[in-house]
This record gives structure tokens, C-alpha cells and sequence, in this order.
């Protein structure tokens, strides 16, 4: 598998800026403006294009005839505005530092599923594959670990500035790594019809395996985007105002420590653990909303990170397995544009019912998780998908798994089905 640890680091830097953003920005524009609502708005325009840009970016890529090449400029246009921002946030006019963060989160798709989607180029169909998925869902889980306590120990340190200057540089080195690649560049194959801009989100509605984790984790990241803020007001009612970082640290040691262990299982059909996974989740954010101090808290949370962490990995082998191969990188920005956007939606809801006691707030994520498992359940179990766009080349065919495959059945038994 030559290439994937220069991968993995091109990864793990990419995840790493884009992790450390939402802190950096509200730090820096607190430091130049006195205002965090401020910092709120720029990182609102930064995180709003993932899911408008996700069909359009990955439909780019498809069509590009240097895809590596595609990648690498994402990488960097995701860098300049990291930059820009770090230079002009509190110092220029408001409509320019919004215009850049658009700019810059337009690229987001391709930091997070565009740079999954490269996987497929690097590593052979089947259990190698899959144990590679599992190391790229570590990346996640290892920069939302490191990235936050980075940004806050060099803001506090020196200041804001140099930590969003940090996070371009770990941005160029991503593009850097991303460039040495030894990815294929195959381009559109000769006489196949190019994709269409709609080819992924019709991929994710038309087949089932797709259809079921998509709607089951955008569900469930409604729920995990409040999970943040109800930490810190469940802290806060524990007598532990500082507590919430405790709590959100110990959920992402967790996860990451689930990536590395449960979610390089093999053996299991992708569809079953993912499903495993959020129920799991669910009933140990149960047992966090009745635990009496935040050391047991804590606890509870790195357990529920634990049963998350391989969440992603199960979603990444189910996208690279059922996506059709010309939509296959429009299928992984868009389902990454589509969590952003539910873990979105989950904080401003979770803003909106601040009153509430913070044990029903976490109940409600725990219970949202729940849903979500029974949802993946309800879906997968349901009749044959009708036929997605036949795949133009030698990759997963749209509605059953590459014959490669880790979890290809020897039977007429369908990964993913109960």
C-alpha cells in the first residue's frame, strides 16, 4: 500500500486546520473586536457552503482529469483562506472577512469526504481497505483531540493570531503530502458519460445501503452537534462551570480510541456496526445524564465516544463499497456536507432550548442516536434498491459491494442488512 501513511498525514493535517477553525476564529475575533458574536458570524459563513459546495465540488472532481491534482488545489485554496482570515479578520471590512470564509468553506467538502474518497485509489478493494477506512476515521477523531487543546494553549500562550497562522500552516503541509501522492490519475474513462452535478444525491436516495446510513447519521448528528454545549451547561449544573471541555475531551479520546480498535473490525458487515455503534452511544449518553458528579460524567462520555468511534469508519466502507464509480467522490463530499450541516442545526437548536435542564438535553441527543439506529434498521431492511447509473469502470457497482470486498457475502446475504 504504498502512499496511505503519506496519506494518513495529509489527512490527520487537513482534519487538524479544519478541526482547530471553530475555536481559533471566535478567539481571534474576541482579541481584535471584543465581540464573539462576531467570531460567530465568520464561522457561520465559514461552515454554511459544506453542503451547497458538496455536489458541486465533488462533481468538479469527478470530471477533472487530474483528480489528485483537483485535490491538491482544494487543499490549498482551503489554506489561503485560513491565511486571509488570520490577516484580515478585525481589520478589514466585515463583507470582505465573510466573502473569504465562504470562499474558504466551499473547499470543506473536499478536507473531509473529497480527501476519503482517495482511499479507494490508494488501496485494493477488500480487508486492506477496510482496515485503511478505519486509520482515516482515526484522523478525524485524532485532530478533534489535538486540534482544540492546540489552538487554545498557543492562544493562550501568544495569542489568537498565531494559532489560525498554525492551523494554514498545517494546511500546507496537507497539500504538500497531498501533492506526493501516488494516486492514480485516471480521469473520465474513454466513451463514459460523465456524472451529473444531481449523480451523487441520487445515489444516496436510489440505493438502500447508501440511503440508510446517510439519513441514519445526518439524524445523529443533529445530535452530536449539541452535545458540545450541553456539555458545558451540564457541567455547569454539576459545579464544574470549567467542566465541559473535561467532558468533550474525554468523548474524543474516546472515539478515537474506538476508531482504532472497534472500527478496524472486519468481520462485521459494515451496515450491522454502524448500527451497533449509535444504539451504543445512545444507551451510554443514557447513563451520562443521571451520573452525580463530571469525573463519573466524564466517564459515561468517553464510553459514548468509545461506541462512536466507529461510526465513521462503518459510513466511509459503506460509501467506498455502494457509491457508483462516477459519483463515488460527489457520494462522500455530499454525505460530509450533510452532517456538517445537521451537527449545524443540533447547536443552534441545542442554543435555543438553553433553559432546559441539561439532563433532558442530553437524554433528547441520547434518544436522537436511538433514532437514528432504528431508523438505519427500518431502511436497510427494506426491498431491493431500484438500479443507481451503472458504474463505468471496475469499481463498486451501485447497488451491491465490489467483489473485492471485505463483506462481500458468499451468499445472497447483504452487507449491511440485519
Amino acid at each position: 500500500m504504498p502512499g496511505l501513511g503519506r496519506y494518513l498525514a495529509a489527512a490527520l493535517a487537513a482534519r487538524f486546520a479544519s478541526e482547530g477553525m471553530s475555536m481559533a476564529v471566535v478567539l481571534l475575533a474576541l482579541q481584535r473586536t471584543g465581540s464573539a458574536a462576531h467570531g460567530a458570524f465568520v464561522l457561520t459563513a465559514w461552515l454554511a457552503p459544506h453542503v451547497l459546495a458538496a455536489p458541486l465540488a465533488g462533481a468538479a472532481a469527478a470530471r477533472s482529469r487530474r483528480p489528485r491534482l483537483f485535490q491538491v488545489g482544494a487543499l490549498a485554496g482551503f489554506t489561503t483562506a485560513v491565511a486571509a482570515l488570520a490577516l484580515l479578520l478585525g481589520r478589514a471590512p466585515t463583507p470582505v472577512v465573510l466573502a473569504v470564509a465562504v470562499l474558504g468553506g466551499s473547499c470543506g467538502p473536499m478536507v473531509t469526504g473529497g480527501l476519503s474518497s482517495l482511499v479507494a485509489g490508494l488501496v485494493p478493494a477488500g480487508p486492506a481497505r477496510d482496515r485503511a477506512y478505519g486509520w482515516d476515521a482515526s484522523t478525524y477523531n485524532g485532530a478533534a483531540v489535538t486540534a482544540p487543546a492546540a489552538v487554545s494553549l498557543v492562544a493562550a500562550f501568544g495569542s489568537a493570531g498565531p494559532a489560525m497562522a498554525l492551523l494554514a500552516a498545517s494546511g500546507a503541509v496537507a497539500a504538500a503530502l497531498a501533492a506526493t501522492l501516488p494516486y492514480a490519475d485516471p480521469g473520465p474513462a474513454q466513451g463514459a458519460p460523465r456524472a451529473g452535478l444531481g449523480a451523487g444525491l441520487a445515489a444516496l436516495w436510489r440505493v438502500r445501503e447508501l440511503r440508510a446510513v446517510t439519513s441514519a447519521t445526518t439524524l445523529a448528528f443533529v445530535g452530536i452537534g449539541a452535545l458540545t454545549t450541553t456539555a458545558v451547561l451540564l457541567a455547569t449544573t454539576l459545579g464544574s462551570p470549567g467542566g465541559g471541555g473535561v467532558l468533550m475531551t474525554a468523548f474524543a479520546l474516546g472515539a478515537l480510541t474506538g476508531a482504532l480498535t472497534l472500527g478496524r473490525i472486519t468481520s462485521v458487515p459494515p451496515g450491522r456496526l454502524a448500527r451497533w455503534a449509535m444504539a451504543a452511544t445512545g444507551v451510554a449518553l443514557t447513563a451520562a445524564a443521571f451520573t452525580p458528579s463530571v469525573p463519573l460524567t466524564a466517564v459515561a462520555f468517553a464510553a459514548a465516544g468509545v461506541c462512536d468511534g466507529p461510526l465513521l469508519t462503518a459510513t466511509l466502507r459503506i460509501r467506498s463499497e455502494f457509491a457508483p464509480a462516477q459519483a463515488r467522490t460527489q457520494v462522500f463530499t455530499l454525505g460530509a456536507g450533510l452532517k456538517v450541516t445537521a451537527a449545524s442545526t443540533g447547536a443552534a437548536l441545542v442554543g435555543l432550548a438553553a433553559d432546559v435542564p441539561p439532563w433532558i438535553l442530553v437524554l433528547a441527543i441520547a434518544a436522537l442516536q436511538l433514532a437514528a439506529a432504528l431508523l438505519h434498521t427500518v431502511v436497510a431492511a427494506r426491498g431491493p434498491a431500484r438500479d443507481a447509473a451503472p458504474a463505468s469502470d471496475a469499481g463498486p457497482s451501485a447497488t451491491g459491494p465490489s467483489a473485492g470486498s471485505a463483506t462481500t457475502a458468499a451468499g445472497p446475504r447483504t452487507p449491511g442488512a440485519p
